[in-house]
């Protein structure tokens, strides 16, 4: 069905502008929203936010003391087992637990389902001692047109709304309460929120902003402890954080000039991301496209110091470097070994290259996680702003191979057709 056949019958949304109250109540409660990211395309909808990706309990208690609105924390945790994510989430818990008054946690997967849920907020439930709080789960995402109405959740492309999953109630969540549309456009769910029962699971339906900020002003004015469970959407909203345009080129050059090119890295198989490739190769003549071939690194025939020198060659001569994995693969070479081999590969890459390029690249969720993290050796990093809508830019700390970078993390799903060529565009204008 179409978007518009999706949303007509419906209420109409609430039109107070509840962004500043919002605002206003998170500052005066002294919280600090800690989201739990478990890659870092989290970061989409917000600017001017702290980034951890040293889970330290020292660097995250002295993070949280500084008091921030929000804070994000990078957990990975989409490329994890189930056995590792509820270790890392157990000990997340414990280390949050002190923090019981000052925070509001937030677990944040993507718009399309994927994830360790509920393992995640279950773990988290009983490690911060609240097994009565329910969980409310949330997966709009205006950045990646993802809806939820009448308990299934859509996901838009070219006006078409087609279903991410089927009703989401026969599957995990088949015991669950809801919020309606309506609930959220009545513009008071106080009762509702208080209704639910202890340890209870809720999906809460959402067409737009507007309806989970409706959600924010009940959440933050109530006193009982939930779990949240969402997409990036939702801490904007529980922020009060207002929507901002893309940064404009002179946001994103180094301090100092350089001379040299830029580099992007594509890890990602997802069709949008393809497609934003092979766009990018016929619309960009000056730059140099480096092929990583998954056969070759299988059968350990890939030559990695050469792929180094023709990178380090490109970028001294300022032209910017497209290194991308092969788009096809087999069947047999779709298993997490490979993947983690792949990404392997691509960080000892990274981890070789000397010259400091004028702005990096990741696309792809773990990508750009595997890269900041093993690759550029980030810590900490402050989340810039979005260089188009739904691709943030974080400027990495000063502990990382090349302090100051421009860092983009594109996610695999987000963006047209020529979105990667508009970003490689802004970043060389």
């Amino acid at each position: 069905m179409t978007k518009d056949e999706l949303l007509s019958n419906l209420p109409a949304e609430f039109t107070k502008d509840l962004v500043p109250e919002i605002y206003n109540l998170l500052v005066e409660s002294k919280k600090t929203i800690v989201v739990l990211d478990d890659d870092p395309t989290g970061t989409q909808t917000v600017f001017d936010v702290p980034v951890l990706t040293d889970l330290n309990p020292d660097l995250i208690k002295d993070a949280i003391d500084e008091a921030p609105p929000v804070l994000f924390l990078l957990t990975n945790s989409r490329s994890l087992t189930p056995t590792e994510t509820t270790t890392l989430h157990q000990s997340l818990g414990e280390i949050l637990k002190e923090f019981q008054d000052d925070i509001i946690v937030i677990s944040r997967s993507d718009s399309t389902l994927r994830g360790h849920f509920p393992l995640e907020t279950d773990t988290l439930r009983h490690a911060l001692g609240i097994p009565e709080a329910p969980t409310l789960f949330i997966p709009f995402c205006k950045t990646t047109n993802a809806l939820t109405v009448n308990d299934t959740h859509y996901v838009i492309a070219d006006d078409i709304a087609t279903p991410a999953n089927l009703n989401l109630k026969p599957g995990t969540l088949a015991e669950a309460r809801s919020l309606s549309l309506a609930d959220l456009r009545s513009g008071d769910i106080t009762e509702k929120l208080a209704q639910l029962p202890d340890s209870s699971n809720c999906i809460v339906n959402a067409a737009s902003l507007t309806d989970l900020n409706v959600l924010s002003l009940a959440l933050l004015k109530s006193d009982r402890r939930f779990i949240i469970r969402s997409a990036a959407s939702f801490v904007q909203s529980l922020a009060g954080i207002v929507s901002r345009p893309p940064l404009d080129p002179w946001q994103l050059q180094d301090l100092d000039p350089n001379p040299n090119g830029g580099l992007i890295i594509i890890g990602s198989h997802l069709p949008t991301t393809t497609a934003q490739l092979n766009h990018l190769l016929k619309n960009a003549p000056n730059l140099v496209a480096i092929k990583l071939s998954v056969p070759d690194i299988v059968n350990c025939t890939f030559n990695l110091e050469n792929a180094i020198a023709a990178i380090q060659e490109a970028l001294t001569s300022g032209k910017t470097v497209a290194l991308f994995t092969s788009r096809k693969r087999s069947d047999g070479e779709e298993n997490p070994a490979l993947s983690r081999r792949v990404s392997q590969t691509l960080v000892d890459i990274v981890k070789e290259i000397t010259v400091r390029p004028s702005f990096f690249i990741a696309k792809g969720g773990i990508t750009s996680s595997e890269i900041a993290t093993k690759g550029l050796g980030v810590k900490q990093a402050m989340v810039l702003g979005q260089i188009l809508p739904g691709v943030s830019v974080w400027t990495i700390g000063n502990e990382t191979r090349h302090p100051g970078l421009a860092y983009v993390v594109f996610p695999g799903n987000v963006g047209s057709a020529d979105a990667l060529t508009q970003a490689l565009q802004k970043l060389t204008s």
